[in-house]
């Protein structure tokens, strides 16, 4: 039998041919990324077996835990009795099962569901649909998108287009004639004599004054996250949601809400767009957390009155597709999913385990160098800062590679976002493994708190 390759093999065929995702193209082949060899539960294994607290639980997907025998089998299951079968023409059984199952579980009348191969594909989805429906309705310049700085919504053209993490340099082109974006809305960054309250009242404004300079004839729709995940965990202010959401009804604007994070149990429901924040929107995205990661699977969800309005007389293609929408192995793992979510009453767990996770997290404010510790549910950010004006981006970088570094080596797997450490272990997470990973998170404050002085 031949010898599998070696760690440094691995390491080299990695740097040498592997194109990794947001890497820097300064220092492409000089990386030495964690080779992962094994996963259980809330952890991962390196090759030599350390092993690791999954702090961001994958990419922020990971809601059962890895290794979880009943998926295995459920996909496994599935490949063999029937891979793939063209969504063009086929109807199969985990698919319509599956569509049934979501439009149960959203909100309102989202009973429609376009299925994606992820996140990034199902927010392109919302947006074309938003653009279809327009050109339906004979309204050719109503396509300007409204979306909100720190938002991150995916990587093709489009969903890039409407993402705005500012901080990142890129030298990828993206639409900027179809996206207007909105102020930062993190409470965080308003003057020390303002009140949340009306930071709240100033970000709707930032919404309304939109309106009222491009107009509401050229507005097709406002895309938001629940909780702005990529860019820092940041929960608007209470309020903000409802507000924004009746404003946009009140000048026909269509409401895309991004649940690709917060959706199927991260906030202790399977959305969270109704259930805590109180808003029914027109389409919700998700994705990750409805395979647990286990493949790759999204959804764009559409309100029933909204595909009335894309309704057409005589034959009109919604020519919009992928070879792999509603994959049958992807739509059976998130079948089984589901029902071990159920089952397991995870999401119940969320809610019930949530308050001292929070607890845990927001405490670490009494450290200097933590400017802010801000989430909701079971998804957390540090901000890293030296002054609350700001400091300088490369002070900010040191301190999210240094935190990094030091996690690493205690045993915790840490997302770095330049000064910001964001957490959304797997909800199957238990109290004693909360205190482990922010124990050892707060040992790698106190450690790079030194280094800074």
């Amino acid at each position: 039998m031949r010898n599998s390759p070696s760690s440094e093999d691995l390491h080299s065929w990695d740097r040498e041919h592997f194109i990794h995702p947001w890497h820097d193209m300064n220092s492409w082949r000089n990386y030495d990324n964690m080779l992962v060899d094994g996963a259980d539960g809330i952890y991962m294994y390196d090759e030599t077996g350390k092993k690791f607290i999954d702090g961001p639980g994958g990419m922020w997907c990971v809601q059962i835990g890895y290794g979880h025998k009943e998926m295995a089998d459920a996909i496994a299951d599935q490949v063999m009795k029937m891979p793939y079968a063209s969504p063009f023409t086929n109807v199969t059984q985990p698919g319509a099962i599956l569509a049934k199952k979501i439009a149960d579980l959203a909100p309102g009348d989202l009973n429609n569901v376009f299925f994606t191969t992820g996140g990034s594909t199902a927010v392109d989805s919302a947006l074309r649909a938003m653009q279809f429906m327009n050109n339906s309705l004979g309204r050719p310049n109503k396509k300007i998108i409204l979306a909100r700085e720190k938002g991150y919504h995916g990587s093709t053209y489009l969903a890039a287009s409407v993402s705005g993490k500012e901080r990142d340099i890129t030298k990828f082109d993206v639409e900027g004639r179809l996206v207007h974006f909105l102020p930062n809305v993190n409470p965080y960054l308003r003057p020390d004599d303002m009140s949340v309250e009306t930071w709240c009242d100033a970000k709707i404004q930032d919404l309304q004054n939109a309106i009222d300079t491009i107009g509401a004839d050229k507005i097709g729709a406002f895309i938001a996250e629940p909780i702005l995940s990529s860019g820092g965990v940041i929960v608007p202010p209470n309020g903000y949601h409802k507000r924004t959401f009746d404003l946009c009804r009140a000048h026909d604007i269509l409401y895309i809400s991004d649940e690709v994070v917060t959706g199927f149990g991260r906030l202790g429901h399977w959305f969270a767009s109704e259930t805590v924040f109180g808003i029914k929107p027109d389409i919700i995205t998700c994705a990750k957390g409805l395979t647990s990661g286990y493949l790759p699977l999204g959804a764009c969800i559409i309100s029933d009155e909204m595909m009335e309005r894309m309704t057409h007389q005589g034959e009109v293609l919604f020519s919009n597709g992928y070879t792999y929408s509603g994959h049958p192995v992807s739509c059976a793992a998130a079948l089984k999913n589901i029902e071990i979510m159920e089952r397991e009453k995870i999401l119940e767990h969320v809610q019930d385990i949530s308050p001292y996770f929070q607890e845990r997290l927001l405490d670490l404010k009494k450290f200097p160098i933590v400017g802010d510790a801000r989430g909701k549910g079971l998804i957390g950010c540090i901000e890293g800062r030296l002054s609350k004006d700001g400091s300088r981006l490369e002070d900010e970088r040191k301190i999210g590679k240094m935190l990094d570094e030091v996690c690493n080596n205690m045993g915790l797997i840490v997302r770095p976002l330049i000064n910001m450490c964001v957490f959304s272990p797997p909800l199957i997470i238990s109290k004693s493994q909360i205190d482990d990973m922010f124990n050892i998170l707060e040992q790698a404050i106190v450690k790079v708190s030194a280094e800074f002085n």
